[in-house]
């Protein structure tokens, strides 16, 4: 885990990064269309497009998610592999995803296949970067796993049993709710980013409330709030605590100044 990431600079922004921090926080924790922040940022006082959002969330969004995924724990050595399928334009394309025994998310990725090159691209993709290989690999009956299992991670146990995959296809439901957000995703592209990006927030923001006590549960919430901050580099407001006047008002452009003197 490393701590020495630095944040984004928000130069160059009309509006100031407590504003462009909450509008991203919002959108990936709580899994918001960009029509639904963009309202809530008018109740406070921020008055932008749902437009101006979708590309807060594409700029920033990304660096986040690589932030998170920096400053996290090392994962589990027990890996759920699971494909689900999502048609995307009309044509059907397989979501595959890892989680480690504990739920965290590892990574996640948007192929047109099902076969024993695309499960090894995967696992490619799995250990990149990695200094360790998982004890034990679990995953459906899809044959395309073990074939790929056996060529590029030889000394890893393999379990293909009924039911034992449960923890990878429960790991779906923040993808399935992000798609029914944005009204099923219309690209390849477009839903390998969205889906990048989005992918370590929910695990990072929900802690396990139902392995803690109450205050364990502030705890781990306020030191995961904290972490969020110093990624995204905003100060402690768009996290545990809100506060209930408005948002930072943005500064006047140069237009806007220009027509009024």
């Amino acid at each position: 885990m490393t701590d020495d990431v630095a944040a984004p600079t928000y130069a160059g922004y009309r509006f100031p990064a407590e504003s462009i921090g909450h509008a991203v926080w919002r959108s990936f924790r709580f899994a918001r269309s960009y029509r639904d922040v963009a309202e809530l940022l008018a109740e406070r006082g921020v008055i932008v497009t749902y437009e101006t959002v979708r590309q807060w969330c594409r700029k920033f969004g990304q660096t986040d998610a690589n932030a998170l995924r920096r400053r996290r724990p090392r994962p589990g050595d027990k890996w759920h592999l699971d494909e689900v399928f999502s048609a995307i334009n009309g044509v059907t394309h397989y979501l595959w995803r890892a989680v480690d025994q504990e739920g965290h998310g590892l990574d996640i990725l948007v192929q047109r296949r099902r076969n024993k090159a695309a499960a090894k691209q995967f696992f490619r993709r799995l250990l990149k970067g990695l200094q360790y290989v998982p004890w034990v690999l679990i995953t459906d009956k899809l044959a395309s796993d073990g074939a790929a299992q056996r060529e590029t991670l030889p000394g890893v146990e393999h379990r293909q049993h009924r039911r034992v995959n449960n923890r990878a296809e429960n790991a779906y439901q923040p993808t399935r709710e992000r798609e029914r957000r944005m009204r099923r995703f219309k690209a390849p592209g477009p839903a390998q980013r969205c889906l990048a990006a989005y992918g370590p927030s929910p695990s990072h923001c929900r802690p396990r409330r139902h392995r803690l006590t109450a205050a364990a549960y502030r705890q781990t919430r306020d030191a995961r709030c904290a972490t969020w901050r110093a990624v995204t580099g905003v100060p402690a407001m768009a996290c545990a605590t809100l506060p209930s006047g408005p948002l930072p008002a943005p500064r006047p452009s140069r237009r806007l100044c220009s027509h009024s003197s």
